[in-house]
Order: C-alpha cells, then sequence, then structure tokens
C-alpha cells in the first residue's frame, strides 16, 4: 500500500510540473510590436498573417548567441530541404546595428525582425523562452505545431514539416 501511495505522490508531481504547450498565440502577443529591417514597426500578428496558408519555422536568435551561429549550417540545409516553408527570424539582440551586421555576416535568407524587449517580451513569457536558439513551427492556420526545439536538426522539425 505504501508503494501505491508514493506512485501516486509522485504522478501527482510530475502532472504538476509538466510544461503547458501552447496550440494558439495570445491577442497580447500577436499584438506585440517589432521591427523590421526597414526600421517599420510591425506587429507579430500581422507578420503571421502575411504568410497565412504556409507553415512557418520561428527561430529565435541572437548574434551573441554561439548556439545560434552554430546552428545555422544545419538550419541553411534545413531551407534547401523544405523551402515550401516560410523561414521567420526574430532577433533577440540588444541593439539593431548589431542585428542587421549579423543577418549579413552569416548570410541568413528569409524574414527578419528585431524584437525590441528581446526574450524578455510577450512572446517569451508566452512560449517560456529559456534558451535560444528556439524554433517554433506555425501551421498554415496559424497554430502552434511544434513548440520548442533548441537545435536546428532537432528531427521534430523536420517531421513536422513532412
Amino acid at each position: 500500500m505504501k508503494s501505491v501511495i508514493t506512485f501516486l505522490f509522485c504522478f501527482v508531481v510530475l502532472l504538476s510540473c509538466s510544461k503547458t504547450v501552447q496550440t494558439q498565440f495570445s491577442d497580447e502577443v500577436l499584438n506585440e510590436e517589432y521591427i523590421s529591417l526597414n526600421g517599420n514597426s510591425v506587429k507579430f500578428g500581422d507578420i503571421l498573417s502575411k504568410y497565412k496558408g504556409q507553415q512557418i519555422v520561428i527561430d529565435v536568435w541572437a548574434s551573441w548567441c554561439r548556439d545560434c551561429i552554430v546552428g545555422f549550417p544545419n538550419l541553411k540545409a534545413l531551407q534547401k530541404e523544405q523551402p515550401q516553408a516560410v523561414y521567420l527570424f526574430l532577433s533577440a539582440d540588444r541593439k539593431v546595428d548589431t542585428w542587421k551586421r549579423a543577418i549579413t555576416k552569416h548570410n541568413i535568407e528569409g524574414e527578419h525582425y528585431f524584437m525590441p524587449k528581446g526574450t524578455k517580451g510577450l512572446l517569451g513569457d508566452f512560449v517560456d523562452i529559456d534558451w535560444i536558439p528556439r524554433y517554433m513551427i506555425v501551421d498554415s492556420k496559424g497554430k502552434i505545431e511544434l513548440f520548442e526545439a533548441i537545435e536546428a536538426n532537432d528531427p521534430s522539425i523536420r517531421n513536422t514539416l513532412n
């Protein structure tokens, strides 16, 4: 009987500690404003709406993030394998100039936006960004299909895109 109680206790603790995986962005997150390469302020929801009907791979990254830079070759390979997807890069850099230089330096192809509050903004809080790079996939209807991957060669990314 004691082992059954211990098991049940552990089971309840594990359930209560699990991360909630969201499937839709909140209105607050969709209204958060980012900066485009040309300096315009754009709501995240408007960015996503631009690509409605397509899968979107979101890469939250920064030029100071070693893991982000090291992962670019795998990401570029993914872009070649899955060219039908839209690749949306959201930068958590501290300065716009640094962000723009990194895009050029690493020849990062895709849609680029700067998050003024970085991972401390509404999106970061909503999806609990505790590490970058952070990859997510949004389906053609705007539903979050893949909530979290931290490596561009994570098999769950390719499985979700197929």
